[in-house]
């Protein structure tokens, strides 16, 4: 694949312009770059939506779906075309997002099956040692919440233990709509139709069962604990990490938005619905960016966790974008994702990228902008690489290779993959999967198995796999902490 950055003539005309200006205006130093003027603490917002698929956005091409503030999102800063999630499902995928580390490394292989270590340095412990306010929303999923309610399959490591100084979450998915309440017609887990959720209130607020304001949209639910964080903290650097929970299942819109796809079928407007209603609340924060003059020097991610659900996407309801697979799969459906950033006057508007870019480039990207590059301990294995050059124009490619991982030996799954180059060989996530090499370029929805024909290339990233897989395995067994 020809890696390339895209920007409209007239974005650059007028960042050049902008940074002219910026120039002209230094005291000291008039030779000085438009970095020389970031600022040097600026807020933090990362946003993920929960199962959403790289088709299920209005700025990867849905002509249907209404995502205008995501579209504007993506329109005022950079599109990412190649996004990858380090998982093709939530659990393992939150923990990169954090750590800038591959789950196979950290420890989390599959959905309730741990929590995520204390050992693990996070995102919000590295800003605050810059006297950053860190605040988790939504689901965290990397942990169990609510210390009395542990499953055998997890733990109690709720995000205070690691660095958030105030959160507001659930541990798992819960209805989009009425979050504490099984929705009508639901037959499968989390509890029977018109009963509590999950036996009663899914979300925790430092520390304490949350039971006022939990109806209706979800996404606005959620919203509603951001926005007085934002507001309390406009004149102090803050992090504030924000995990929706749609279009996770079960999939349910307010009737308000489920009567804005009159054309839809029942599945599709509940899904479209949710979406539209997620999208609306992303407005609402942007717009309280730029009410309280804070958007300058604020950088906002968003991405969804990994490819849409299995179901909605082999029904035709959900869309990978024509890409091979959908969540639980080594396939491009089940790992890439709808992803955008925008910064105001530093990520050039109109910015499109289709270097291969992951979740797991989070912690680095931001260290590198509220830190410094000296901020992540040499001898700590990071994964991810930083984005800010790519976002800004300063290159066009990335050199690396990407690992995917998901495992859950009980149930006979091991899959594994990964990129190097154009090339990329998968092992597929289920009982007796069959190992797939094709060559992105010229095969971007891996529809021909290059296995047998290519056999020296089959070899090469075998073992590339092998070692990446053995580097991930001490580290996951204690090689990177202390005793």
């Amino acid at each position: 694949m020809n890696h390339s950055l895209i920007v409209s003539t007239l974005s650059v005309v007028l960042f050049a312009l902008a940074t002219s200006l910026s120039v002209c205006a230094a005291d000291e130093n008039p030779e000085s770059t438009a970095d020389s003027a970031l600022p040097s603490t600026p807020n933090v917002i990362m946003l993920m939506s929960d199962d959403q698929g790289w088709g299920d956005v209005g700025f990867n091409g849905n002509e249907v779906l209404q995502t205008p503030n995501l579209d504007g999102m993506a329109a005022s800063g950079v599109r990412f075309e190649r996004f990858y999630a380090a998982a093709p499902l939530c659990s393992p995928t939150r923990g990169s997002c954090l750590t800038g580390r591959y789950p196979f490394r950290y420890g989390i292989l599959a959905a309730h099956t741990g929590g995520m270590r204390v050992g693990e340095t996070t995102i919000p412990e590295m800003l605050k040692k810059k006297d950053y306010r860190t605040a988790f929303f939504g689901k965290w999923h990397v942990g169990w919440v609510k210390a009395d309610e542990v499953s055998t399959r997890g733990f109690y490591s709720p995000p205070s233990h690691h660095g958030f100084d105030e959160y507001f979450a659930t541990t798992s998915a819960v209805p989009t709509w009425n979050p504490t309440v099984t929705p009508q017609g639901w037959d499968s887990w989390g509890g029977e139709e018109g009963e509590p959720w999950k036996g009663g209130f899914p979300y925790v607020q430092n520390g304490v069962e949350a039971k006022e304001n939990l109806d209706g949209d979800d996404s606005r639910v959620i919203m509603d604990r951001v926005i007085p964080f934002v507001e309390a903290n406009k004149d102090q650097p803050f992090l504030a990490t924000v995990w929706f929970h749609t279009p996770h299942e079960p999939v349910v819109a307010g009737e308000e938005y489920k009567k804005l796809y009159p054309k839809s079928g029942k599945a599709r407007q509940n899904l479209y619905g949710c979406i539209t209603a997620m999208d609306e609340q992303i407005g609402r924060l942007r717009a309280k960016l730029r009410e309280l003059g804070i958007e300058k020097r604020t950088i906002v991610f968003f991405c969804s966790d990994n490819g849409p659900a299995d179901g909605l996407a082999k029904k035709g309801v959900a869309s990978t974008g024509g890409f091979h697979g959908h969540k639980h799969t080594m396939y491009d459906g089940g790992l890439l994702v709808p992803a955008c950033a925008e910064w105001p006057g530093v990520i050039p508007p109109g910015t499109s990228t289709d270097a291969r870019c992951s979740t797991v480039d989070y912690l680095p990207t931001i260290a590198g902008i509220c830190l410094g590059d000296s901020a992540i301990k040499k001898s700590l294995p990071i994964d991810g690489v930083d984005l800010m050059p790519l976002m800004t124009g300063k290159v066009d490619m990335l050199d690396r290779d990407l690992f995917f991982g998901y495992r859950r030996l009980v149930q006979g799954i091991d899959g594994k993959a990964i990129i190097s180059g154009d090339w990329k060989l998968l092992q597929e996530a289920k009982k007796g999967g069959k190992t797939r090499l094709y060559d992105l370029s010229k095969d971007p929805y891996e529809e021909n198995d290059l296995s047998a024909a290519s056999p020296e290339r089959l070899s090469v990233l075998s073992q590339k796999l092998a070692e990446i897989e053995a580097s991930c395995q001490r580290s996951r067994d204690g090689a990177d902490y202390r005793y």
